[in-house]
């Protein structure tokens, strides 16, 4: 039997939000791209292997995708098949995560794992998530916010379902919503100042996300008075690599975005050479300043030099309405696999 979808209830991108939409995939893509080969290196071990860490480094001068752009991609689908209906988007969102893994996958988190796992088991998307506040849910936010961040109640609503399907910690909720208004913001083409963008925040979240809204607090003040990425995540502790902890990851990420607004190489330059889960919190940089700027504001060296099938630049410039076939998707990751072992094992030689 046909779904019949009510025509008011279907949301259509007009070709300035699809230009915001064709910036926000390929920012992403980008973005975790040109981190990737830093992922997990502490700020003084990356400057010491990576001279020049904003261009990619990752196999031959090229760069390839990591699951935070995989996400987006699975979510952006969800979000064109269902037409902004919570249920047939967890549905689809779900479905997709479950073919995903099958994929093998090489940089699958702890709790995304277990949720999949648990989806396999025959849970329901409502009780597959498992405990935790990892960004994950935040990775995957930014299109959500590009496209119903004009209905609050509906873009909360399916940030809700997207987070909760692998993560059940309010923390990481807060977190995805926190990236998902910041890409709608930015996708608005108009510079915001950093106090704009915290009241916009605290009005949607609620009072027990009082600390999470302190820690988006500081980075907003932190951005207004200039001071640099590297200074406001010392003072969060962590002077030597950004955790992948939704209260680490995210206030520094809204640090740089408010500073960096329209200037996206700079912005993923400074942000990786942070270090830590560099791969992540480029990624999710990216989607937001990527619905500002477009894919006209992306270096096109970058995005020449983007490796990647079957989610080719052109593909997530399509935002293809089916999920490449896992078939396609498996031996492309286990050439990937290779490589990022092959990073695991350079890590263990000088220089230290």
């Amino acid at each position: 039997m046909k779904r019949r979808r009510d025509d008011s209830e279907v949301k259509v991108l007009s070709n300035e939000k699809t230009d915001a939409a064709i910036g926000c995939l390929l920012g992403t893509a980008v973005g975790d791209a040109i981190g990737l080969p830093c992922e997990g290196l502490s700020k003084r071990r990356l400057q010491k292997i990576y001279r020049h860490p904003n261009k990619h480094h990752f196999c031959f001068g090229k760069g390839m995708i990591s699951d935070d752009t995989e996400h987006t991609c699975m979510v952006a689908q969800s979000l064109i098949v269902s037409a902004g209906d919570e249920r047939i988007f967890a549905r689809e969102l779900a479905g997709r995560l479950k073919l995903w893994l099958l994929g093998l996958p090489a940089g699958v988190g702890f709790a995304t794992l277990r949720a999949i796992l648990k989806l396999w088991l025959g849970y329901s998307y409502r009780r597959s998530g498992v405990f935790s506040a990892g960004n994950g849910p935040a990775m995957r936010s930014a299109i959500i916010g590009l496209c119903y961040g004009d209905n609050l109640p509906k873009m909360r609503s399916l940030v809700k379902v997207s987070t909760r399907l692998t993560h059940t910690d309010p923390k990481a909720e807060w977190g995805a919503l926190a990236v998902a208004i910041a890409a709608f913001i930015s996708s608005q083409k108009t510079l915001v100042t950093p106090q704009e963008y915290y009241q916009k925040l605290a009005e949607i979240l609620d009072a027990e996300a009082a600390e999470f809204l302190t820690l988006i607090q500081q980075a907003a003040d932190s951005a207004a008075s200039g001071e640099t990425a590297a200074s406001f995540s010392a003072s969060i502790g962590k002077s030597q690599g950004v955790s992948g902890y939704v209260y680490h990851t995210v206030p520094v990420v809204i640090q740089v975005w408010l500073q960096h607004q329209r200037d996206y190489q700079r912005a993923i330059g400074e942000i990786i050479s942070l270090g830590g889960d560099a791969d992540t919190t480029a990624a999710i940089l990216g989607g937001i300043i990527g619905a500002g700027v477009g894919k006209e504001g992306i270096p096109q060296a970058w995005l020449d030099n983007l490796w990647e099938w079957p989610r080719t630049v052109e593909w997530m410039e399509a935002v293809a309405q089916r999920l490449a076939a896992v078939w396609g998707i498996l031996p492309r990751n286990l050439f990937f696999l290779l490589v990022v072992l092959w990073h695991g094992c350079r890590r263990l030689f000088p220089p230290w």
